[in-house]
């Protein structure tokens, strides 16, 4: 589930052009994946709360690495408190993946790409991150899918509300409840591959 999404550098949003200026001004010369299709192992834009408390981007990894070097780039929403690797996370590392949609494949006699959004512009998908090595990395919660894409696949990306973004991003708010107010209505169409 979610194992690609897409900034599309063409889109005309204020919100989208301060986070990038943002990231690219704090990491010059960095190998940060602004527009385009974004990988697992990518380095991405991300909102998160600075030490102070402040949502702010940042540049991080898609994906928690394993000892065998492999990503885990989604959690389940609906367990990632109660497990180990991402119970903190859930706890006080949220982050919100800025995107214009993703992309699952229908699994049929052939692949089928689907680019999916909740509507047209961006949006943020919730995630959590932790630090490796002194890095930040990141995953995308998912959820059930929504019953009109259900048929490409069982699980979609936790979208957030834009008025919920901040208080995601802030651990005095309970992870749980806010995640429950997620965005369920999405537009999907096949994408060419």
């Amino acid at each position: 589930m979610c194992g690609r999404y897409i900034i599309n550098g063409d889109l005309s949003s204020e919100e989208l052009e301060r986070i990038i200026d943002e990231v690219n001004r704090a990491n010059p010369g960095g190998s940060i994946k602004t527009s385009g299709e974004i990988y697992p192992t990518d380095l991405a834009p991300v909102l998160a709360m600075s030490r102070a408390m402040n949502p702010r981007p940042f540049a991080m990894g898609w994906g928690y690495m394993l000892p065998d070097g492999k990503p885990v780039f989604n959690a389940r929403s609906e367990t990632a408190a109660q497990k180990p690797m991402f119970r903190d996370g859930m706890r006080q590392r949220r982050c919100a993946v800025p995107a214009t949609g993703y992309f699952e494949w229908e699994h049929t006699a052939s692949r089928t790409k689907y680019a999916i959004s909740p509507g047209a512009g961006l949006f943020f998908m919730a995630g959590i991150y932790r630090l490796e090595g002194g890095a930040p990395h990141f995953s995308i919660l998912t959820r059930q899918s929504a019953e009109q894409i259900a048929f490409i696949h069982s699980r979609m990306p936790v979208i957030l509300p834009g008025e919920l973004v901040r208080d995601w991003l802030n651990p005095k708010y309970d992870a749980d409840e806010l995640l429950r107010h997620a965005v369920l209505s999405v537009a999907y169409a096949p994408a060419e591959n």
